[in-house]
């Protein structure tokens, strides 16, 4: 009998949750972020994601403009432009991809696209598995840190051993994995500010419970 294959994120779950379940952490560590990031701009790279909401804005022309949400099927549709991919896209990416079709009946069109609620690409989100308050993927936003997404799932919930959580990071380029030990019950009730740890895109917080 064949047996499904599971998918990328099972098997790290599967892994580091049985590391995390046999003792101490095994992983490296990472250097402590600030609590307030140096710049709080909004990173030019954003892919844009399913069911993010935008604002689509034509200068001189705000008819042909709109606010919408990405379908999830990755496409948008505003005034003259019907079924646009904007999934995977930056902001600046599809203004000229609307630039272009707009300029068939306008002159000289100029486009500009805000996200104004991001919910970002699979690869731009942070997901936060076990045992947190609401587990949940959050989309990352620029100087991100640990304390951040913390805050944004509610917390450890009771009988998490926040000491013995996990980090799981690909590498973009080569695709390998690296595990990061983390102090989130350090950090949250003791307030260790050296157990805050900058986040990046597609990081997997994987938090066990506590066995005693």
């Amino acid at each position: 009998m064949r047996v499904p294959a599971k998918s990328g994120l099972t098997l790290i779950l599967a892994a580091a949750l049985g590391a995390c379940a046999t003792g101490g952490g095994t992983g490296e560590s990472l250097p402590p972020a600030s609590f307030v990031g140096t710049s709080d701009q909004v990173g030019e790279n954003y892919q844009i994601g399913a069911l993010d909401q935008l604002t689509v804005f034509v200068w001189r022309n705000p008819e042909l403009g709109a606010r919408v949400q990405v379908r999830p099927d990755g496409r948008i549709t505003t005034p003259l432009i019907t079924d646009m991919v904007a999934v995977g896209k930056t902001p600046a990416q599809l203004a000229e991809d609307i630039r272009a079709i707009l300029a068939q009946y306008i002159q000289d069109p100029l486009v500009s696209v805000m996200v104004d609620q991001p919910q970002g690409t699979f690869a731009q989100q942070i997901r936060i598995v076990g045992a947190t308050e609401r587990p949940a993927a959050i989309p990352y936003r620029a100087n991100m840190t640990l304390l951040d997404a913390m805050i944004a799932v509610g917390g450890l919930s009771e009988y998490a051993a926040g000491d013995r959580a996990r980090l799981v990071r690909t590498d973009r380029g080569s695709g390998a994995q690296r595990e990061y030990d983390l102090k989130i019950a350090s950090l949250l009730r003791r307030g260790d500010v050296s157990a805050n740890v900058r986040l990046e895109p597609g990081d997997v917080i994987i938090i066990p419970e506590s066995m005693f």
